[in-house]
């Protein structure tokens, strides 16, 4: 805690703010979203179907949006954008507490996630910003309190729930209310760079758009980090499928225990991992590390010929699967959000955040799709070790990737196009 106190108060003011509402942010939608399904289905009574459109819209309307998100974040500023989330959120989430048509569920799950459509690319364009050269620290830092959100929220909304699934809604919103006001007086505006490239209405914002399209080494870099969000996903995929498979109707105590694994280990170890990469290693080296060490996560559940783990050796295995997956991706994020400024040059980096956010968000849904039919078939053909083998190979194959970009030169930002005078 006196490492992140002092790393923390060596930023400005603003960068201390930011850090501090992102807990906010995750502790709010933490606190929540765990236990919507659970309302939807057995609170309201909805079929699985409409229980999957609802929740299929909020992270098709995150998800889809962050490319917007940023653009206007580029357009508008960053403080707008990061208030105008708040504020949607706010709303969304005292909708959610009184919804009960299906109508309602959806547009209180689609105004909750583009509201984090609007804030993340925000947040971190105005972070990298801020940062300057210290950008790699201020991630860092930023991480932890990122996750210690994720730690809490689940915690918060369950002390909650036992009184109603209303008054979980009702705190989430007044969270988020809380940040909006907070941020609005003492949040410094701010805004990118002037950008002589730059042009106005929407031909300037294709026009930026095919630019990033253009940009082979972001473009490259994004196909190889897509895995690693595939990976990290699996926490709320396969690892809760392989719990049930092995515990029954233990799994949820298990899944419990994976969570806070996780989390803990991400606010405990980050500061630590990224001084050491720093000290030993460049930035895209430290990477295709967590890459690798991400894909290796998957090892300890590849059962053996005849082993069959159960009770103590199956938690085991999915909290060390946990832990090193949080590890991984706690050791390349700093770098990996620095070198997505370096490859915007510095111009439009909360449009490119978000084009790599909505990237990602693409490859995470297609790949679960691929990860429950890899399921499928190792049922099918009595391969428990199929998944498991497969996503091994998947984070093993994103580190030599990236390993490749960095020695043939991929990694280093495009030349600025020189405009033509009229």
């Amino acid at each position: 805690m006196r490492r992140l106190r002092a790393q923390m108060r060596s930023f400005d003011p603003s960068i201390q703010l930011l850090m501090v509402n992102q807990f906010g942010i995750n502790l709010g939608f933490y606190m929540l979203m765990p236990y919507l399904a659970d309302h939807l289905a057995h609170g309201l009574g909805l079929a699985a179907w409409a229980v999957g459109l609802v929740l299929g819209v909020r992270n098709l309307s995150q998800q889809g949006m962050f490319w917007l998100g940023g653009t206007l974040a580029d357009r508008i500023g960053y403080k707008p954008m990061i208030l105008a989330g708040c504020a949607l959120r706010t709303g969304a989430f005292a909708l959610l507490a009184f919804a009960d048509t299906l109508a309602a569920l959806i547009i209180a799950s689609a105004a909750t996630g583009f509201a984090g459509a609007l804030f993340n690319p925000a947040v971190r364009a105005y972070l990298a910003q801020g940062a300057g050269e210290r950008r790699v620290e201020a991630f860092a830092c930023f991480n932890v309190f990122y996750q210690a959100g994720i730690l809490l929220g689940p915690l918060a909304g369950l002390s909650l729930l036992a009184l109603d699934f209303r008054i979980v809604c009702a705190v989430s919103a007044a969270v988020f209310g809380v940040l909006a006001l907070v941020q609005a007086r003492a949040l410094p505006a701010r805004r990118p760079a002037p950008d002589p490239q730059c042009t106005s209405g929407w031909r300037g914002i294709v026009a930026d758009w095919r630019a990033i399209l253009r940009n082979r080494p972001f473009v490259l870099f994004s196909a190889a980090m897509a895995g690693s969000y595939l990976l990290a996903f699996q926490t709320y995929l396969a690892l809760p499928l392989q719990a049930r498979a092995l515990l029954g109707d233990g799994s949820g105590t298990a899944m419990g225990v994976v969570f806070a694994a996780s989390a803990l280990v991400a606010v405990a170890g980050q500061l630590r991992l990224t001084d050491w990469a720093r000290k030993r290693l460049d930035p895209s080296k430290a990477i295709a590390i967590g890459l690798a060490v991400m894909g290796a996560a998957f090892l300890p559940l590849v059962p053996g010929p005849h082993a069959s783990a159960h009770g103590l050796a199956a938690v085991l295995g999915l909290v060390g699967c946990a832990a090193l997956l949080a590890a991984g991706s706690a050791l390349l994020y700093p770098f990996e959000m620095d070198t997505l400024v370096r490859l915007s040059g510095e111009r439009l980096v909360a449009t490119y955040y978000g084009a790599y956010s909505t990237a990602s968000g693409i490859a995470v849904a297609v790949g679960n799709l691929a990860v429950g039919a890899l399921f499928d078939l190792a049922a099918r053909t009595h391969a428990p070790w199929l998944p498991w083998t497969v996503l091994t190979a998947l984070g093993l194959g994103c580190a030599a990737a990236l390993t490749g970009l960095r020695r043939t030169g991929h990694l280093h930002p495009a030349p600025a196009a020189v405009p033509v005078p009229a």
